[in-house]
């Protein structure tokens, strides 16, 4: 299974911000959209990304406020990328290793989405269902013997 399989079940949408978006802002998006990630974008390119992780630590930094605080002062400048061709076994060993929550999907320089460690666990776990439904099925029709020994 590929990223591309990911974002064809997941869809298309995909959230974006302005560096130089206000964080409270940038909150609000989150927040409206339940979301746990925010693709900074200049123009066409991706120039970060802004996780709770990195709301926790600005709140964590400024006592609990945001006021005046712009999305590029906190968010993560150089974050983990994979392509639409990447296997999840490859995305799963990046998120472990790097503890990556999200990664933005890049083809030839254009975003083509966002992944989650949740939206990897779901297609793992949904792959294993269907191969544990085919296993069973192949099990319950295991044809019988018909050659008889002879003695």
């Amino acid at each position: 299974m590929k990223v591309r399989d990911i974002l064809r079940v997941k869809g298309s949408t995909l959230f974006t911000v302005a560096p130089d978006t206000p964080l409270q802002t940038a909150v609000l998006v989150m927040s409206e959209h339940d979301i746990g990630s925010l693709v900074v974008m200049v123009y066409d390119k991706l120039v970060g990304i802004l996780t709770f992780r990195e709301l926790i630590s600005a709140l964590s930094k400024n006592h609990g406020k945001l006021d005046g605080l712009l999305v590029h002062s906190v968010m993560n400048t150089n974050p983990l990328t994979c392509n639409m061709e990447t296997e999840i076994d490859e995305v799963r060993r990046m998120m472990l290793v790097e503890h990556a929550r999200y990664l933005p999907v890049i083809d030839q320089k254009m975003l083509m989405g966002v992944i989650s460690f949740y939206d990897v666990a779901k297609s793992v776990v949904e792959a294993q269902d269907f191969e544990n439904t085919m296993l069973k099925a192949y099990i319950r029709d295991w044809p019988e013997d018909t050659e008889k020994s002879v003695n």
